[in-house]
């Protein structure tokens, strides 16, 4: 985090919202693809990036290191997914494709990456968690760690068995090459 960020921090722990919304304006798509992939519907993930900047703004003041602003408002995001999954407040799907997770308009290709998607929304929620965070954040293990709240160990070995199920889930060969390229990169 920049001294600038952390300026905007103090400022938004202050009272000032419009440094709060500074802070916030890069995050936001970021922020919205997590609640997205728990939830599965574009207007339950708005909903619950909007209760998480509200709980993330009148927590603010309570965040005593301003360097961790974005990995405490992932965690929040994070927690506000799963609350509304538990309370059932869920309902129909919208296909991912709905914020350009496809890459390319190949028939072959989307239904490839919608069988991908479905199987990673079916993962238990900390190999889910912790695949869309390194896979679709780009987070390292040692934010993913710092988000989680659990060591570094925990968190590969769950990134482990989180792909060694989508295999089992998916079973085919595109899976394959996927996790064997990702396995390779850890």
């Amino acid at each position: 985090m920049t001294y600038l960020q952390e300026n905007l921090v103090e400022k938004a722990q202050n009272g000032d919202e419009q440094a709060f919304y500074d802070l916030l304006e890069p995050l936001q798509n970021q922020l919205y693809r997590m609640a997205y992939v728990y939830v599965q519907n574009e207007n339950d993930a708005i909903d619950i990036f909007q209760q998480a900047m509200i709980r993330a703004y009148e927590g603010l003041p309570k965040l005593k290191e301003p360097q961790y602003f974005t990995t405490w408002m992932t965690r929040i995001v994070i927690n506000c997914s799963k609350t509304y999954i538990t309370k059932g407040q869920h309902t129909e799907l919208t296909e991912p494709q709905a914020f350009d997770l496809l890459e390319a308009p190949s028939h072959e290709r989307v239904e490839d990456e919608l069988d991908l998607w479905q199987a990673l929304a079916n993962l238990n929620e900390k190999y889910k968690t912790v695949l869309l965070l390194r896979f679709y954040q780009d987070y390292t293990v040692r934010e993913i760690a710092e988000i989680m709240a659990s060591p570094e160990g925990t968190v590969k070995t769950n990134i482990r068995r989180g792909l060694q199920r989508l295999r089992q889930q998916l079973k085919g060969a595109y899976i394959d090459d996927w996790v064997q390229s990702v396995e390779e990169d850890d």
